[in-house]
Formats: C-alpha cells, sequence, structure tokens
C-alpha cells in the first residue's frame, strides 16, 4: 500500500522540496496534495483520502498550530499521523505540538530523516510493511 501523503506549506518552492525528498526516501507514495495554508488542508482532507500529513507551521489565513488543533478535535482526523517540519526552534512550542500527537522535523532535513519519521509516525516498522497495507486508514471515511 502506497502512502497518500498531503504537503502544507505557504512556500511552493518548499512543497515542491518537501516531495521531492518524499520521492527520494524510498517510501512508496500514493497521490501527493497539496496545501498552502491549513484551511486549503482541511478541505483537501475532505475532498482525499489521507494517510500522513505534512505541515508547517508559519502560513497566512491557517497557521500549522491552528490546523493540528482543528486536526485533533475532529473525530475523523484525531489520529490522522502529522508531522510538523519546520524551522521553529523553541522547545517549548515543540513540546506543545508533541503532546498533540505531531512529530517533529526541522528543516533543513535529508531524506533519511525524513524517512525515519514517517516509518515511525505510521507504525510502520519497515517501509516494505507498506505493501501488506497499513490496516485501518488514518484518514476520514470517504
Amino acid at each position: 500500500m502506497a502512502l497518500n501523503v498531503l504537503v502544507v506549506d505557504d512556500s511552493a518552492v518548499m512543497r515542491a522540496m518537501v516531495i521531492k525528498t518524499l520521492r527520494l526516501s524510498g517510501l512508496p507514495l500514493g497521490e501527493v496534495h497539496e496545501a498552502s495554508n491549513g484551511e486549503e488542508a482541511l478541505r483537501q482532507l475532505d475532498a482525499h483520502w489521507i494517510d500522513l500529513a505534512l505541515i508547517d507551521l508559519n502560513m497566512p489565513v491557517m497557521d500549522g498550530e491552528a490546523l493540528l488543533a482543528c486536526l485533533r478535535r475532529n473525530p475523523e482526523t484525531a489520529q490522522l499521523p502529522v508531522i510538523v517540519v519546520s524551522t521553529e526552534g523553541s522547545t517549548t512550542r515543540i513540546e506543545a505540538l508533541r503532546r498533540q500527537g505531531a512529530a517533529f522535523v526541522h528543516k533543513p532535513f535529508t531524506p533519511e530523516q525524513l524517512r525515519g519519521v514517517i516509518l515511525e509516525v505510521t507504525g510502520v516498522a519497515d517501509a516494505s510493511d507498506l505493501d501488506e497495507g497499513l490496516g485501518p486508514g488514518c484518514g476520514p471515511d470517504f
């Protein structure tokens, strides 16, 4: 089974870099969707099956913290694996995100770093396990 991923960042260049890194990571990818802010991300989640969200923190309209809070309040997305991909340096802010169930990857990152965190948050022991399926989906049922 391939992972359907949502990449949320207000920078089109950064979204392209994250997607390129995902492709270099060796993980089997399904559909990759993009959003430039939290509100767009919520619309993408309504329209598509998403297995994993990678979100930035500092965005206009709705930032990553507000998006994460919305995801965790919604029963359909409460368990969605989320990785915050940011330059954030505040350990207090990072720990608050982790308490909400998000993993954290500092920009810049390597494909290996991102791959390792993806394997960790999806609960897959090895990328080959993805071919056997992740079990019940983490995204909303549509």
